[in-house]
């Protein structure tokens, strides 16, 4: 068969015109996860890293609640209760978002449980030693104090022998009370 140099030609230009759409249109389509490494079980998705409870960084590199741990000074007065100063301790917990505070309201001998989420702790509903407690709190920078030099806890005890709540910024509209400030 003779064919003619005509057809051959744009024979062969169709196919360098396919192959080139194939060529570019995947080159546009690369893979944004390709040089993306996340830790701790962290998943990438469209070129960043989707991080697990408890992790955070551009990689998931960082436990979230290890800003959080140590010592502290707590400055507060309740909606009952007088001003007061008194040291607490941020210590790990079991998962990587949990931690315990011990000698929280400088009272229970228990340690409070807590869950990190970024820069909130959460305090849920809990009850240890006659009394019912919950809050959050919120980290902070502060020059003062270092990058992360204090906590601003808002939260609530309540006794169960007498009902009365002593508020910590928790309820504030209607306890007329300041937050709790916890200061590295």
């Amino acid at each position: 068969m003779n064919f003619p140099f005509k057809t051959i030609l744009v024979s062969a230009i169709a196919t360098i015109g396919v192959f080139a759409t194939v060529v570019y249109t995947s080159s546009c389509n690369r893979d944004k996860c390709k040089t993306i490494t996340c830790a701790n079980g962290g998943v990438c998705n469209d070129g960043a890293c989707t991080c697990p409870s408890g992790y955070e960084g551009t990689n998931c590199e960082k436990e979230s609640r290890l800003k959080f741990i140590g010592n502290w000074t707590v400055f507060e007065k309740g909606s009952i209760t007088l001003a007061a100063q008194y040291p607490i301790s941020i210590e790990p917990g079991a998962e990587p978002s949990d931690v315990v505070i011990k000698n929280f309201y400088n009272y229970f001998k228990t340690p409070v449980r807590a869950t990190v989420v970024g820069d909130s702790l959460f305090i849920p509903n809990q009850q240890y030693e006659g009394k019912v407690l919950h809050g959050i709190a919120h980290i902070y920078s502060n020059v003062t104090y270092g990058q992360y030099g204090g906590i601003t806890a808002f939260y609530q005890i309540i006794d169960t022998a007498t009902q009365k709540v002593n508020d910590f910024g928790y309820n504030a509209a209607i306890t007329n009370s300041d937050p709790s400030q916890w200061n590295k």
